[in-house]
Formats: C-alpha cells, sequence, structure tokens
C-alpha cells in the first residue's frame, strides 16, 4: 500500500522507475556484474565465472522478494543480495563481491541511479527553457509596471521577466553540466579504501568497473564516497527549485484578483473551490511553492551527513534512502508543473494597461527628474521638487504630470513637449536590446548543444 505522496501522487513514471525497489536492486547488480567482469580482465577470476556473474545479475534471476527473504534473517541488504546472486551462479557464486566492501556496491549504484535522474532534470529544464525563450520574444516590447517592496516602481516588460527566468534556467543547467564530474563517481576500494582487498591491481579494477558503468573513479574515499558530493547534489537541486519558486511566486501575485495581469492555465471542467464556483485558484504554482520547502528541507540533513565518525558510520544510510528519491520525485514534479503553467500562461492585456497607469504617473516621478537634470538643475535638487510634487499628486489624488506643470520651478526649465514625452511606454531603457542579448546568448548555447549531440 502506498504511504508517501511521491508514489502515487507527485513526480513522473519514468523518474518514478528510476528510484523504485527493483531498479535499484538492478543497479547493485549492474555494479556487481562489472566487478566480476573487471576481475576476469586482470585475471583474477575464470572469463566463464565473469560471464555467468554478468548474466544472473538480472531481476530476472535475483528475484527483489528472495533478497527481502534472506535480509529478514541476516538484517544486511547487500548481503542478501551477494547471497542471492551466488545461489543463482552455481559454482561461479564464490566469485561474486570479491574484495569489494557495500557501499563499493551501494555509492556506485546510487551514482547510475543520480545519473539517470540528472538526465531527466536536464531535460526537463532545456524544455522549460525553450518556453520561457519563446515568451521572452513573444513580450518583448509588453509594458508592465515593475514592482519593489510591493509597490509600484518604474515600468519594465513582460520580456525582461521571462528573459531573467530564462537566464537563471541557464545557470541551472550550466551547474550541473559542471559539477557532473563531481557527482557521477562510483568506487571500489575496500573497507578503508586503501584498496587491500583488491591487491595491487586494485587502481586497475576500479578504473575497469567504472569504465564498464560510464562513471568516473573516486580519486579518493574511505570506505565511502565522500558525503560533500551528495550534499553538493542536494544543494543544487535546491538551487534548481528556488528558481521554479520564484516563478511560481511572481505568477500566483500576478494573478491576484486586485493585479490579474495573468494567469496559469484553467480547464473547462476545473474546479477552483468546493463551495466557491468562481475561484480559479493558482494551484499547480502553489504546489510549486510548497514542494520547495521540502527540498530545501533535505539541504541540511544532506549536509550532515558529510561529517561522519572516523572512515564512516552508518548515520548517512538512512537519511539518503529517504532524501535522494524524494528530491529528485519532487523536483520532477515542480519541473512538470512549471512547463504546463508557462506554456499555457494567459495575459490580460487590459489590466496591465489599467496598472501601468493606476498610479495617476506617480511611476513618471525619475522620469520627470532625469528630464530636469538634463535641462540643467541639480540632480539633488530636481530629486527633493519631483518628491514634493509626487507627495501633492499622491494626496490629492491628481497626475503627477498636471501637478508638475503647475509648479513655477519645473516650468522654468521643461516646456509642453518634454511633458508630453513623459509617457509609461516610452521608459523602458534598452529592455527590448537586454532580452535580445539573452535570447542570442541562449540561442549560442543551444545550437553549441546540437552540434555536440
Amino acid at each position: 500500500m502506498a504511504v508517501h505522496p511521491i508514489d502515487y501522487r507527485y513526480g513522473s513514471e519514468k523518474m518514478r522507475r528510476i528510484w523504485e525497489e527493483e531498479n535499484k536492486l538492478q543497479k547493485i547488480l549492474d555494479v556487481e556484474a562489472a566487478l566480476a567482469r573487471a576481475h576476469a580482465k586482470v585475471g583474477n577470476i575464470p572469463e566463464e565465472s565473469a560471464r555467468v556473474i554478468s548474466e544472473k545479475a538480472n531481476t530476472k534471476y535475483v528475484k527483489p522478494e528472495r533478497v527481502k527473504e534472506i535480509e529478514a534473517e541476516i538484517h544486511h541488504d547487500i548481503m542478501a543480495v551477494v547471497k542471492v546472486l551466488s545461489e543463482v551462479c552455481g559454482e561461479h557464486g564464490k566469485y561474486v563481491h570479491l574484495g569489494a566492501t557495500s557501499n563499493d556496491i551501494i555509492d556506485t549504484a546510487n551514482a547510475l541511479l543520480i545519473k539517470e535522474s540528472l538526465e531527466i532534470v536536464l531535460k526537463d529544464l532545456r524544455e522549460l527553457r525553450t518556453i520561457l525563450k519563446k515568451l521572452a520574444k513573444e513580450h518583448k516590447y509588453t509594458v508592465c509596471i515593475g514592482r519593489t517592496h510591493g509597490q509600484h516602481a518604474v515600468p519594465t516588460t513582460y520580456g525582461m521577466k521571462f528573459a531573467i527566468w530564462l537566464d537563471e534556467i541557464q545557470r541551472q543547467i550550466d551547474r550541473i553540466e559542471q559539477a557532473k564530474d563531481r557527482l557521477l563517481v562510483g568506487q571500489m576500494s575496500g573497507a578503508v579504501g586503501t584498496m587491500a582487498s583488491f591487491g595491487e591491481k586494485g587502481m586497475e579494477i576500479q578504473h575497469l568497473v567504472m569504465k564498464d558503468l560510464g562513471l568516473k573513479p573516486a580519486r579518493i574515499s574511505n570506505q565511502i564516497i565522500q558525503r560533500d558530493i551528495y550534499a553538493e547534489l542536494i544543494m543544487i537541486l535546491a538551487l534548481i527549485a528556488s528558481t521554479l519558486d520564484k516563478i511560481a511566486l511572481e505568477i500566483r501575485n500576478l494573478q491576484r484578483t486586485e493585479i490579474l495581469e495573468v494567469s496559469e492555465p484553467f480547464g473547462k471542467k476545473q474546479v477552483g473551490s468546493s463551495t466557491m464556483p468562481h475561484k480559479r485558484n493558482p494551484i499547480r504554482s502553489e504546489k510549486i511553492c510548497g514542494l520547495a520547502r521540502i527540498i530545501y528541507s533535505n539541504v541540511i540533513p544532506a549536509l550532515l551527513n558529510n561529517p561522519l565518525w572516523h572512515e564512516r558510520d552508518l548515520t548517512n544510510s538512512s537519511v539518503e534512502r529517504v532524501i535522494l528519491p524524494e528530491t529528485f520525485m519532487l523536483l520532477d514534479e515542480m519541473l512538470k508543473n512549471m512547463k504546463k503553467v508557462l506554456s499555457g500562461l494567459e495575459f490580460f492585456p487590459g489590466n496591465i494597461k489599467r496598472n501601468l497607469y493606476l498610479t495617476n504617473n506617480l511611476i513618471m516621478a525619475e522620469p520627470l527628474m532625469l528630464k530636469l537634470t538634463e535641462k540643467g538643475m541639480g540632480r539633488q535638487e530636481a530629486h527633493e521638487i519631483v518628491r514634493q510634487i509626487a507627495m501633492k499628486a499622491f494626496y490629492e489624488k491628481r497626475d503627477l504630470i498636471e501637478v508638475a506643470r503647475e509648479n513655477e520651478v519645473v516650468r522654468e526649465y521643461l516646456g509642453e513637449e518634454d511633458f508630453e514625452e513623459l509617457k509609461p511606454e516610452s521608459y523602458i531603457g534598452l529592455a527590448p536590446q537586454i532580452v535580445d542579448d539573452v535570447i542570442q546568448y541562449i540561442e549560442e548555447i543551444e545550437q553549441k548543444e546540437a552540434q555536440e549531440s
């Protein structure tokens, strides 16, 4: 019976299959098979034994039920796998697990699971990148109000919002790619990392195993791969979650009734509330923000797993059984939902324009101040005069430009043509060019990726 929501509610089937018990067992068997092949290559065991072990190192023969049966007797998960694999290999079973310690197998198998999982994360991030690039292009000139401290600031564009997120998503892709050599490592170094159990060919055996599995060999280890590696992994995944959290939070705020500039997609038969039929709640964005909190919380135990007793203790094991699958599954769910939200994002142009003019042009205080400095007024003097004009306009609920026109000092510097130029739509600076620069940068990366694939 399923208990945790990642068993049935969160994450894709593809990601779930990676972390399901049978696939985890298969990865352990893959490592045992690679170890046998390495031993055969260096002449430690017969090639026929390596062939048989490789053939039988499959969940078709090493049944999960049998492994659990043995584990219930001996209370050791890896030794249970070793015993069952040895059983099905007959006389060749005596060469199973030769020289290895449990975490040679566990940590290397984990690296295989992480490798598969990161491939899915990278694919989703690149798909999200494509969606954001399209939105940035389409809304390069969609002028909206920028907000700082929750207050109206000066105009910006939706293209800028999307380009900022696009650039950040690319940084997350870069982080994974740059960290792969550190994250995707395995070990075959024995009880405390000295390779004593493998003899003088230990280095060669480790190299052969990792080459066989498509991993990098750890440069040095004790009984385990050092847990700063897993901590870095979880922190990278948490950083990705924080980007998705940030995007979702902005969409939630922009969908608030009193703002309503954008809305996440809402199905024709979708129900927003069991009692309020009119509700259109941003449930996907809210889910993203909620799941991010759990991923953030997994960073602390990942960090606490790094300091262990001497050459290792077991306190990290139970933690990793939880945080590795949980973090990947929840991030997978977040990415899936973010793609749906952004690809179906609904815009309300009328509300965008309404909000742009909501403050009666108070948002034009900065360009008014700059106009005055261009005409020769000192910057500090201009700031104070415009501040007074802005406060007068605010309390009298009047248009800033109208109040400015009435100011005798301002009229000494500005003519009617200057006042006419003070429009929100004209005060977006280099926003379109900035967006174009980001898009060009992303497209150059995409071209490079296409050439390398």
